[in-house]
């Protein structure tokens, strides 16, 4: 027991599980199906669903890369806006006070209330459903990437100005590699909405991406299609989540991460 609870706290352990549970999933889902003789149209099997990417008139790739462009679009856009956003906060306390209330009450705003909105102001396309996701992104990295650098120690930042570093050295130099894990906190949640962002904005208006595909084929009562489309945008956010983590375990040490 012993030896099998030290196998499982390795890397390869928690990747075994984690194949193990998906692979699962999948079993327990063609079971039921298989079983429950469900009619395909309320939950089609996994052959059925994959057997969707057979057909060409969905323009699976096209669509794909459409909300994959909306996701990591909107979601590096909310990375820098975040950042400096809230390294700004950090040099000026009145600005901080001036626009963080603002912005608390902005981010309470119904996302979807601003989709008719933003349709208006943009159109339709993928700008628009870009900045849906860069509006539900951005805040989780503003505020905790914040956090981070507040947590900064005085005594080193007044050190680093007695020696006349400049505040893009203070910030490169201390406070960045400093907030490092409150910005990777605030990333993984991020990186969750940014995918829910881009799909209701293509759900409010669009002519392409998998969640305007989604409503095509609701139509036609194509399950198989619709399931396979929520499978590849499971897909695009675990990409996205699995960069993060790489990016957080290539720069920040094991122990100074945020779990």
């Amino acid at each position: 027991m012993d030896w099998l609870k030290s196998q499982l706290d390795t890397r390869v352990g928690r990747y075994t599980l984690a194949v193990a549970a998906h692979l699962g999933l999948l079993l327990a889902w063609y079971l039921f199906v298989r079983l429950g003789d469900v009619p395909k149209f309320v939950m089609p099997s996994p052959a059925d669903t994959f057997g969707a990417l057979l057909k060409p008139n969905y323009d699976w790739w096209k669509n794909t890369v459409v909300t994959g462009t909306e996701i990591f679009g909107g979601y590096a856009l909310a990375l820098v806006v975040g950042v400096l956003l809230a390294l700004a906060f950090t040099w000026s306390k009145l600005l901080e006070s001036l626009m963080l209330p603002l912005l608390v009450t902005l981010n309470m705003i119904p996302k979807v209330a601003l989709g008719p909105l933003i349709i208006v102001w943009f159109k339709y396309g993928v700008f628009p459903n870009t900045m849906m996701a860069f509006s539900i992104a951005v805040f989780p990295i503003l505020l905790t990437t914040a956090r981070g650098l507040r947590e900064i120690e005085p005594d080193l930042l007044d050190l680093v100005r007695s020696l006349r570093g400049s505040r893009w050295q203070l910030f490169t130099k201390i406070q960045l590699p400093g907030a490092l894990p409150y910005v990777f906190s605030g990333m993984k949640v991020a990186a969750i909405l940014a995918v829910a962002g881009a799909i209701v904005g293509e759900f409010l208006g669009s002519d392409r991406g998998l969640g305007y595909l989604m409503l095509q084929v609701q139509v036609t009562l194509d399950t198989p299609a619709m399931f396979m489309a929520v499978i590849l945008i499971t897909l695009l956010g675990v990409v996205l989540y699995g960069l993060v983590l790489a990016l957080e375990h290539w720069l920040v040490p094991k122990d100074a991460r945020i779990s």
